[in-house]
């Protein structure tokens, strides 16, 4: 028996934020490794940058795969893997573990984000753009928070909550092969392997517009998702453990809301809207952490959290639903390609600059400054620019099926 078109886009709404809840869920766990292993902070963000390279490697080798073989057969050895990287986590017993837990967790997600994102969009267009933009950080917020509570209150928490996003993983997997396949076979398949990057000439000007803002948007969670439990550490000694995951459940959570609330605006207004916010949020954690306000510190990181799902979810409003069928998904790498290098490689020259450039207050200051500088390019981008008129064009005049 075969899902339902809607039944289907849910199941893969559901991959979307499970393979990110699954990407977060060590957030709150390094402080466990690090005392258990006894690592600087820059091995944290290397094991942290190290996934990012690895789903960049996915993403550019088989990001328009799902284009030529469809899209169930990725999506189902995406969750097969992922689920394989479960085990390799729960049972980790040094950084060489996790650095290869965090690379197979890479590839999964590199592999399944541009198939699962365009196999949404082929169910319904205007649906689909919006859950690329909420369930990544709908997955973020789930697994820092889940992965928070798991290390606070229950007992073996490097391996329960694998255990259980495991379980998770392998439904999934099962879910996808009663899917109805959404995009037709074609030839190619092998030629689509070699590494590249590949935008139609159509989507060059929208992603040029939206750079700056998923520049901006994926480095700030790159920093909170490996360096954020270190810098409230600062602010809360002896704080509880839960606060890590909590700062990036306030960052991602906040986003998913606001996107969800804003979803009828166009991408042009999103992405004021996002990057005018994002620069007073983050204008407000940095003075918090020089006041030593961990409420402040909250406050203004859910003040970035509400910038940082419009602007990103204005970004992908603006460049996906303009690409025809057939080249969704590699249109979709470009966009994670270009995310995932804001996320992963900043956060790395971060915990360099935490050991050796003077502190990891210090280099949060430098971090928010740059993410403020990056988020007013591309307000002035958004204003002063001339939008095409794909650009500024509503969600409501996009046809709900491809």
């Amino acid at each position: 028996m075969s899902l339902s078109r809607n039944k289907a886009f849910f199941l893969q709404a559901s991959i979307v934020v499970s393979f990110l809840a699954g990407s977060s869920a060590p957030t709150p766990l390094y402080a466990v490794y690090q005392a258990a292993w006894g690592f600087s902070p820059i091995t944290t963000t290397v094991v942290f940058g190290v996934y990012a390279l690895a789903v960049l490697a996915a993403l550019l080798v088989l990001g328009s795969l799902s284009d030529y073989v469809g899209r169930r057969p990725v999506l189902f050895g995406a969750a097969l893997l992922q689920a394989a990287t479960m085990l390799v986590f729960a049972t980790a017993h040094g950084v060489a573990s996790l650095l290869v837990a965090r690379v197979i967790q890479g590839l999964a997600t590199g592999a399944a984000v541009s198939a699962v994102g365009a196999g949404m969009i082929d169910i319904d267009r205007a649906r689909g753009a919006t859950a690329n933009a909420v369930g990544p950080m709908l997955g973020s917020a789930t697994g820092g928070l889940v992965s928070g509570l798991f290390v606070q209150y229950l007992p073996a928490p490097t391996v329960l909550v694998y255990a259980v996003l495991g379980v998770v993983f392998v439904a999934q997997a099962f879910g996808v092969l009663a899917m109805t396949e959404t995009s037709a076979r074609r030839s190619g398949a092998l030629a689509s392997l070699r590494p590249h990057v590949a935008l139609p000439a159509a989507l060059a000007r929208p992603m040029l517009l939206a750079a700056p803002a998923i520049v901006g948007t994926w480095a700030l969670v790159g920093f909170y998702a490996s360096l954020g439990p270190t810098l409230l550490r600062e602010l809360v000694v002896g704080g509880s453990r839960l606060l890590g995951g909590l700062a990036l459940f306030t960052l991602a959570g906040t986003g998913a809301l606001a996107v969800f609330s804003l979803r009828a605006f166009s991408p042009q207004n999103l992405m004021k809207i996002g990057t005018a916010t994002l620069i007073a949020g983050v204008g407000l954690t940095l003075a918090s952490v020089a006041a030593h306000s961990v409420p402040a510190f909250f406050l203004g990181t859910a003040l970035s959290g509400a910038g940082f799902g419009p602007a990103f979810q204005g970004a992908v409003r603006s460049v996906i639903p303009l690409a025809a069928a057939h080249e969704r998904a590699g249109a979709l790498s470009v966009l994670y390609v270009v995310a995932y290098l804001a996320m992963g490689l900043p956060a790395v020259l971060a915990g360099v600059g935490v050991v050796f450039g003077g502190g990891v207050v210090r280099t949060a200051d430098a971090y928010g400054a740059a993410v403020m500088l990056l988020s007013a390019l591309a307000l002035a981008g958004s204003v002063f620019a001339r939008a095409s008129s794909a650009l500024a064009r509503p969600v409501d005049a996009i046809p709900s099926r491809p």
